[in-house]
């Protein structure tokens, strides 16, 4: 297992250089001009120096590689020299927003906490609840619940975010006034009275996105365990005399686990993905809000930056699927 996790994490070296290069080449064919926004009032010849200090005025291939020794050098050193108080990254120049002056990393670094907040909450959330949904729609399969789950789920996965989220903000924030329907970023929980502001501006946007999230992985975990259900080893652990817990909760249960394992995985990117509507639509300061405006202000090393992140979440947890593969099922070996 450690041999094919380490072969995979070095084969994951070229595949994210490749992706990071089909997005800058992408990016680069995109419309627009970060000087459109700068005063008419400024002389051409300081518009030029401006375009030269962006970068603006080299070829595409030499910004892209800027673009990695800053990204994949520079900016581990800033990341060293913060938590040991060394100065390696001192005067090198980093990856600057076209659109705030400032390094992109230190607005990412802001705007995650704000993200997870929400966003990992909300996919905990709906992990918990579609798992014990799913696995007890499977064992009472056609029961009035798995008849209800269905319809609900159905319903859950059928309706976008930005169709809900102003739903919840009509019903609880206009017509019943118990949340607020924009989440206040600068909120500081140092008391009982602010942790509980900070839990009621969090229910709508993190309900928002853990009924998609609860809505596709029941329904994953009920066709996983039906599949399982009815197999030979099943029977025999029955007529061996072991409870239907144990049956259920063990052995079905670890079986049933290795698909929806996947989904789960490969889950956390895309819940990062969906969560740009639903931050826009309460006004979460984070990542997804960070990334629309970028690409409103045609903010291409913000937009990079964004983007090969979500990439990078993409690549490594299909790692961690893969290696828990492996964990749970014994069967499974990959050295």
């Amino acid at each position: 297992m450690l041999t094919y996790a380490i072969r995979r994490l070095v084969l994951s070296v070229p595949t994210l250089l490749f992706i990071s290069f089909a997005i800058f080449m992408l990016l680069q064919l995109a419309p627009g001009d970060p000087m459109a926004q700068v005063p008419l009032t400024v002389p051409p010849e300081v518009k030029e120096k401006m375009r030269q200090a962006l970068g603006l005025g080299e070829a595409p291939l030499v910004q892209y590689w800027k673009w990695l020794v800053q990204m994949f050098w520079i900016e581990p050193q800033v990341l060293w020299d913060h938590w040991f108080g060394t100065s390696f990254s001192e005067g090198k120049l980093r990856v600057i927003s076209w659109q705030t002056r400032s390094p992109v990393m230190d607005i990412v670094i802001q705007r995650i906490p704000q993200t997870l907040w929400v966003v990992g909450l909300s996919y905990i959330v709906g992990v918990l609840i579609a798992l014990p949904i799913g696995i007890y729609s499977a064992y009472r399969q056609y029961s009035l619940f798995d008849q209800s789950g269905t319809f609900i789920t159905m319903i859950g996965f059928s309706i976008p975010p930005f169709f809900t989220g102003p739903l919840l903000i009509v019903i609880f924030s206009v017509q019943l006034g118990w949340f607020p329907s924009i989440y206040d970023t600068t909120l500081v929980v140092d008391s009982w009275a602010a942790f509980k502001v900070q839990l009621q501006q969090m229910i709508m946007p993190v309900m928002v996105l853990a009924l998609q999230t609860t809505a596709q992985l029941s329904r994953y975990m009920r066709a996983s365990m039906l599949d399982n259900l009815n197999q030979d080893y099943v029977r025999t652990a029955r007529a061996k005399g072991l409870s239907e817990a144990v049956v259920v909760m063990v052995h079905v249960l670890r079986n049933s686990m290795i698909p929806v394992v996947t989904v789960i995985a490969l889950g956390v990117p895309a819940i990062f993905g969906g969560a740009i509507i639903t931050e826009n639509v309460f006004k979460v300061n984070g990542i997804g809000q960070l990334l629309i405006t970028a690409l409103f202000a045609n903010d291409l090393p913000m937009v990079m930056t964004l983007t090969f992140i979500f990439a990078f979440l993409i690549v490594l947890f299909n790692l961690i699927a893969d290696i828990l593969y492996g964990v749970l099922d014994p069967r499974i070996r990959y050295d």
